[in-house]
């Protein structure tokens, strides 16, 4: 084959796969990030309270993180294409079951447990590790921001549809729907057959094994301050997913504005993790990264002495919706950069792991905040806080690997 040809092959095979990964990023992002829709018409119809649905939905915010440094494990060594099924097979059987056990518990187990768990098997750290092997090093962020954006669409899309089906069938219909299309990713993942299997199988017998680049990650500070900052992004997001509606409702708005912020959070954010996936390949990725945290003390402040309403929401979630995730190709880049793509899915599931720790106070410390005030004001304090140290925190991460250490 000549270069020219070989070239383009090679070009078509990174857009295959990347297209792949990110419509299976559609799929379970869009289901996740549209529960929050959902707290209201469960508390209405079931009785159970504000503070419980919220505790349901922080564990599904930590095990989300949890499930991923696990299910990457299995990624890195045996492929992504079993894990990436059963995800999907897991996030069916949660949404489907929850209808069902209609009480505190089963919402915990139905949407904290196995939906979060299978959305988990099928995200962006899974997902990106799949694909970084494959390509270029100076592709890596773009193609982490372009799969992140799949995330984003999902969002944009699965947020309306999931509202005009509980204003018209009701929420247990709703999620039956959202079950359905998440068990799309089964026949995609085929996709990715090849994908890291063959690489992990070849560089097992090269290279430190996985116990060494823990011990060497674990004891590089730049790789703790990448936790701390996605540590902070994780309590906006989870904040924000699944209180919106709430502060929504607070104003006195219909709930169709809910639905319309949220899926503008998800288009903006297509921009924003392309725009943050292009910078990274030119800027220093930790500026960027910083960057996107202070933007978000910014629009935070500003929302909070604007008039509430319908029109300021929407300009809120647009512009909050640009940093949403992008905060995601410049850490799954830095950590790759740092310790290269072996274990990136382990390593880089780790950090989202931080951010869903974060993810399971701002969820559940949101319907504290609400119980115990009555609205939201101290959580949007906290909010402006973390963003401003997060920004600061980043700014000390070094882009070069730390040197290996004697055995």
């Amino acid at each position: 084959m000549d270069p020219l040809s070989r070239q383009s092959s090679t070009a078509r095979r990174d857009w295959t796969l990347m297209l792949v990964a990110a419509t299976i990023l559609t799929l379970t992002m869009g289901v996740r990030q549209s529960l929050g829709l959902f707290v209201a018409p469960i508390h209405a119809s079931t009785g159970i309270g504000i503070v419980g649905i919220s505790f349901a939905l922080a564990i599904g915010q930590l095990m989300w993180g949890v499930a991923q440094p696990l299910f990457g494990l299995v990624a890195d060594r045996r492929g992504s294409v079993g894990v990436v099924q059963l995800g999907g097979l897991m996030l069916a059987a949660g949404l489907v079951l929850t209808p069902l056990l209609p009480s505190a518990f089963g919402l915990t187990l139905g949407l904290g447990v196995l939906a979060a768990a299978g959305a988990g098997a099928g995200s962006f750290s899974i997902l990106i590790g799949a694909t970084a092997r494959q390509l270029a090093p100076e592709r890596r962020a773009f193609a982490a921001g372009f799969i992140n954006a799949g995330g984003s669409f999902g969002q944009f899309l699965f947020a309306p549809l999931a509202q005009a089906i509980i204003s018209v069938a009701g929420w247990a219909a709703s999620l039956y729907a959202l079950a359905a299309a998440s068990l799309l990713s089964l026949p995609l993942a085929r996709w990715l057959r090849g994908a890291p299997a063959d690489d992990a199988v070849a560089a097992a017998h090269h290279g430190p094994g996985l116990r060494a680049e823990l011990r060497r990650a674990f004891g590089e500070r730049s790789y703790w301050f990448l936790h701390a900052g996605f540590f902070t992004c994780g309590l906006h997001i989870a904040f924000l997913t699944t209180h919106l509606p709430g502060e929504v409702q607070l104003c006195g708005l219909p709930a169709s504005v809910s639905s319309i912020s949220l899926g503008l959070i998800g288009l903006f954010n297509i921009a924003g993790s392309l725009f943050a996936g292009s910078l990274a390949q030119r800027w220093p990725m930790k500026w960027v990264l910083s960057g996107v945290y202070a933007s978000r003390a910014l629009m935070i402040a500003l929302y909070l002495v604007a008039p509430r309403t319908p029109l300021t929401f929407y300009v809120f979630a647009a512009g909050l919706g640009f940093s949403w995730l992008a905060t995601v190709p410049p850490t799954a880049g830095l950590v790759g950069q740092l310790f290269g793509t072996r274990y990136l899915g382990t390593l880089f599931g780790l950090t989202v792991l931080s951010h869903q720790i974060g993810g399971f106070f701002g969820a559940w410390l949101g319907g504290l905040t609400l119980a115990r005030f009555g609205d939201y004001g101290w959580m949007w304090y906290a909010d402006i806080a973390f963003a401003l140290a997060a920004a600061l925190i980043t700014l000390p991460v070094r882009e070069a690997p730390p040197r290996l250490q004697p055995a």
